[in-house]
């Protein structure tokens, strides 16, 4: 088990195995030394997370929306894990941007967003700070609360292909 992959664990998380595409696309993709993923959502063995991974986010279920943004995250890494071979790989998460699928008001995204923020560091440390979109939309693909996506720089030295 990687050096990253050990903080996830010891913060109390696992990670997933890589979610199968639903679609026509790559879950992560690696161009020179950027990795990019797809937009992940809040999904555990193909369904949205109970409570807090479906329908609009408001001041009552932010934290709810909050910790399902936390299992799309995961699912993120397992997405760069899948593509890199190890977390390890990662030399610094870039950017982090979290789509919100907001009730009319709210306007706590960056709020969803910190938690995840907040998590990247934990597993990371320094090389988990990153800059950051939180984005209130109106729908997000299977009423899913949360949808983001990470761009993280990989190692020179990463090359599994």
């Amino acid at each position: 088990m990687s050096h990253i992959e050990d903080n996830i664990v010891r913060s109390g998380f696992r990670l997933p195995p890589p979610a199968v595409p639903v679609g026509f696309y790559l879950p992560a993709l690696r161009v020179g030394d950027i990795v990019y993923t797809s937009g992940q959502l809040p999904l555990k063995d193909g369904k949205l997370v109970e409570p807090g991974g479906k329908g609009k986010v408001n001041e009552i279920n932010q934290h709810d929306a909050t910790t399902a943004a936390g299992t799309a995250l995961l699912n993120a890494l397992a997405a760069i894990k899948d593509l890199t071979g190890s977390l390890d790989a990662i030399e610094r998460i870039v950017k982090l941007t979290v789509y919100v699928a907001s009730e009319s008001y709210f306007s706590g995204q960056h709020l969803v967003a910190n938690g995840v923020s907040s998590l990247l560091f934990e597993f990371f440390g320094e090389k988990g700070r990153h800059v950051r979109s939180a984005v209130g939309v109106a729908e997000l693909p299977l009423d899913a609360s949360v949808e983001l996506e990470l761009i993280a720089a990989c190692k020179p030295s990463c090359n599994p292909e």
